[in-house]
């Protein structure tokens, strides 16, 4: 009985890996479109489509942003300086794009712009805190999307979301984690629809890397800034104690976070070129091993875990 199961086991594993070896053809003709290109996921991932021969549109937020990247690519490739918490500047980078790809249509969009900041325990922050950052990862992410995907479904392509593990377990507050928790329920909801028009969304869920949004320096400064910011009696609840050890933990954090930014780029291009995509990428072996079983435990068990790991305000019970 073991050795059948096995063996079906064994064989599904092999299937399921030749299917996703398959990649598109004609990938020399297809465009594909990536925000926040300035750094990061986003500059490596436009940087590696390129060399593979893909016509890139790289959205940059900042000229010198896509000064650096246009000096590191082919002529291929092209940027455009794009703000996706402005309406107007999504609706001109369309207009750009469209352009360009003609009645071939966008291949590929890619959402990958995202800020981590302002963060901290969500007491120490304010309503405006929360929305700068779902601006930018979450409304600004379905606005580019709607605005693009009559472009995608015509090339019959793909949309490719950037979420974070961190969308699945929530393990600080403000607006990041809430943000990416709206990413996997945008991109379920769309991927359900596009079906219809053999349109394929996937969903890329990183662990801890080594970007700006993970920078234990701006982490910790952002931190300084909240608390400064805080009332008296939130200050006098949590104590100078709890922020010294908040910090500590940052850097703790920043420290095992993994520099191999590859290893998420590569399961961007996965999904943008293998004819069967998978629907979620869980990239780096924290994601794997930590963060996505954790995902799946008791709530119970967590919030524990969570409690005896974290630092206590000085007032706790």
């Amino acid at each position: 009985m073991w050795l059948y199961l096995v063996a079906l086991v064994g064989l599904w594993t092999l299937l399921r890996l030749f299917r996703e070896r398959k990649v598109v053809s004609h990938l020399h003709d297809k465009y594909v479109f990536i925000t926040g290109c300035d750094s990061g996921f986003g500059n490596l991932l436009a940087r590696q489509l390129d060399r593979k021969g893909m016509r890139v549109l790289a959205a940059c937020l900042t000229e010198k942003g896509a000064e650096q990247l246009r000096s590191k690519t082919s002529e291929r490739l092209e940027t455009v300086i794009l703000d996706v918490t402005k309406t107007e500047s999504i609706v001109a980078a369309t207009q750009w794009v469209k352009e360009r790809v003609g009645n071939r249509g966008l291949w590929g969009l890619v959402n990958n712009a995202g800020i981590s900041l302002p963060s901290g325990p969500n007491e120490w922050l304010s309503k405006q805190d929360f929305a700068t950052v779902l601006d930018v990862n979450l409304l600004g992410m379905i606005e580019v999307t709607l605005n693009m995907l009559p472009l995608v479904r015509k090339a019959r392509g793909r949309v490719v979301n950037v979420s974070s593990v961190l969308g699945r377990v929530s393990f600080f507050g403000g607006g990041y984690c809430i943000s990416k928790y709206g990413v996997e329920a945008f991109s379920d909801s769309l991927r359900r629809e596009l079906s219809y028009f053999g349109v394929k969304v996937a969903i890329i869920e990183p662990g801890g890397f080594k970007t700006c949004v993970t920078s234990s320096d701006r982490l910790s400064s952002n931190t300084k800034m909240t608390w400064d910011k805080a009332g008296s009696e939130v200050k006098k609840i949590y104590g100078e104690k709890f922020l010294s050890s908040h910090l500590t933990r940052l850097k703790m954090m920043d420290d095992t976070c993994n520099s191999d930014l590859s290893l998420v780029t590569d399961c961007m291009e996965h999904a943008l070129t293998a004819c069967h995509p998978r629907t979620r990428y869980s990239a780096g072996w924290d994601a794997k091993l930590f963060y996505l079983p954790l995902s799946y435990l008791p709530t119970s068990l967590v919030d524990t875990l969570v409690y005896w790991t974290s630092p206590k305000p000085e007032k706790a019970l």
